[in-house]
């Protein structure tokens, strides 16, 4: 009798214990989503965001502030929110909790260190500006007050604009601006803002206003727009190009990498944590390049060798670059080419694939006016843009891989997964973007393709590996400009010898690399992490591994940083590798 009731009395002990952990599991849990979603609602306020009808959000009828002290202000909130993060015992979180703890420090540190390092006093890059995305992509808005607040948003872009020259000015005083032969030409592209009325981009939404809205209420949309545009877009326009050309372009820097920024090193270390999510240094990767690139150069030598090609490397690039065959006539040609990779990806896409999304994306060309210096093309929740500029730069057995990477099963397709994957997730993780994480799946879907079958020709294989090249030639390049101080030449040499990338398409990047430092790091040093997972997988699952559920398990997740994702592949093998939506309720 004693024993029983030393038994039971044992047990309520237990039982005891394990209830407080839970308690306080909840507890610890508790205290941090309190902290992320107070962090993200506030955030979605300054960047001037509202609530839609959905409970989602979308823009509000004010551009935000970027203003230094609006800035700091900014840092401290952020300086705050990881300090209090870091009051939470990490041990006391349950497993989800542990995983939005690290995503939450990542995305809160990686914000704190743009305001503590100005990166806003330089908010542009050889490709991707301030002035641009202020107007939706696709179309129109679905709601009148959309449209009024778009109106509103648009009045001011005066305030808007000058307080980002008030930044730049400060940042030429110290110093710290983009490289100015990254930024050649790229002022150009304010020049289309400069027309009045239906002849200005900003125009596009009002033409696509709901069918079935009274004619009364589109004149007045119309008329209020005209005002706006006249009065506000093409004065801030012409204000901001007369700033470009006569005061920023020519005091911007001659000097090219991050390391002759104030504080430079810190600086582009603090770059690579953040673009790349590992604890690497620019020698560790640099390294890492070099031996992907000897690697990768012997795949490439063989498959130049089954195309019968009689001539060294150099010779075939050369004829890669040179030869019509390899070329489309037309924009039409280009785009139809990309339309009949991806549909035939369509019919791969259940086998590769336990979960698949409804929402679907366009193809479009992109748009004239920052085609020049856009890159090849690029992938998003709406549609996939492909550059169709200078053609004879535009490679088609490059565009096989290029679609499998921006489209589906890449960065469209991941996109639409992130919305409508079975699993609640917090909010700010499901719409934030990890460059490691997001630029890792997308290349390695170039290499699933191969698994898919939708590479054609020797040619095509060789473009994928020269597209796996280039990513690798990244991590020598980009290393190579911001630490150890090459010259754009030499960047551009290098780039050329390794990969068949045509002049503008390898001039082009390689000024994204030097306006936009760390950033060309995160694409290989994510794919070869997968890759590496999945290797590990497949060795410890045998037969039981598949392909289906590893990918389900990294995209189920949405964006989180690289630790966080090897951290849960191995829980997954661990586990045996099973079907991560089992139990999930689909909709």
């Amino acid at each position: 009798m004693r024993y029983a009731c030393s038994a039971l009395l044992g047990g309520l002990v237990l039982l005891a214990s394990v209830s407080g952990l839970e308690a306080h599991a909840a507890s610890a849990d508790e205290q941090l989503r309190a902290l992320y979603e107070a962090e993200y609602s506030w955030r979605q306020a300054q960047w001037g965001q509202v609530r839609d009808a959905q409970g989602g959000w979308r823009d509000g009828p004010a551009l935000p502030h970027v203003d230094a002290a609006t800035q700091r202000d900014r840092l401290t909130y952020w300086d705050n929110s990881l300090v209090q993060l870091a009051a939470i015992p990490r041990t006391a979180l349950s497993a989800e909790g542990k995983v939005n703890a690290a995503v939450f420090e990542q995305i809160v540190t990686t914000l704190a260190d743009e305001v503590r390092f100005a990166t806003y006093e330089a908010p542009l890059n050889s490709d991707t500006f301030f002035w641009s995305g202020l107007y939706p992509r696709m179309g129109g808005f679905q709601t009148e007050q959309a449209y009024r607040d778009y109106v509103q948003r648009l009045a001011q872009l005066p305030r808007y604009f000058a307080e980002h020259q008030a930044n730049m000015r400060s940042g030429l005083a110290r110093g710290y601006s983009v490289p100015f032969v990254s930024l050649q030409g790229r002022e150009r592209s304010l020049e289309a803002y400069l027309a009045e009325g239906e002849d200005n981009p900003f125009w596009s939404p009002i033409a696509a206003m709901p069918a079935q809205w009274s004619q009364a209420l589109k004149r007045e949309l119309q008329a209020e727009a005209r005002e706006v545009i006249s009065a506000a877009v093409v004065p801030a326009y012409t204000d901001l190009l007369r700033f470009m050309r006569e005061e920023y372009l020519p005091r911007t820097r001659r000097t090219l990498a991050a390391r002759d920024l104030p504080n430079g090193d810190a600086f582009y270390q603090a770059q690579i944590r953040n673009f790349t999510t590992l604890d690497l240094n620019a020698e560790e990767i640099h390294q890492i390049g070099l031996a992907e690139v000897a690697r990768i150069r012997a795949e490439m030598d063989a498959v130049r060798a089954s195309t019968g090609f009689d001539g060294d490397m150099q010779a075939f690039l050369q004829f890669l670059r040179t030869d019509p065959r390899f070329y489309a006539q037309t924009p039409h040609e280009l785009l139809a080419f990309t339309a009949w990779v991806a549909k035939r990806v369509d019919g791969q896409l259940a086998a590769n694939l336990g979960f698949l999304p409804r929402r679907r994306y366009t193809i479009l060309p992109v748009p004239d006016a920052i085609a020049p210096f856009y890159t090849g093309g690029r992938g998003g929740l709406e549609s996939c843009l492909f550059n169709t500029y200078d053609l004879p730069s535009r490679p088609l057995y490059t565009l096989t891989a290029l679609t499998l990477h921006e489209c589906a099963p890449g960065h469209s397709l991941q996109a639409a997964i992130a919305r409508e994957a079975p699993g609640d997730i917090p909010e700010f993780r499901a719409n934030n973007y990890f460059s490691g994480y997001g630029e890792g799946w997308g290349l390695y879907t170039e290499w699933l393709g191969i698994e898919m079958g939708v590479y054609d020709t020797p040619y095509e294989h060789f473009g994928r590996l020269s597209y796996e090249m280039w990513r690798a030639a990244r991590l020598v390049i980009d290393t190579g400009l911001h630490h150890y101080g090459w010259s754009r030449e030499r960047a551009q040499a290098y780039l050329r010898d390794n990969t068949a990338l045509s002049e503008h398409e390898l001039t082009t990047e390689i000024d994204r690399y030097i306006s936009w430092p760390a950033q060309a790091l995160s694409y290989k040093l994510g794919e070869m992490l997968i890759r590496r997972k999945r290797g590990e997988a497949e060795s410890a699952l045998g037969a039981s591994f598949d392909k289906r559920y590893f990918h389900d398990t990294i995209l189920g997740l949405r964006s989180v940083p690289l630790t966080v994702l090897e951290q849960t592949l191995d829980q997954w093998v661990a586990a045996g590798g099973p079907d991560p939506y089992a139990n999930a309720a689909v909709q």
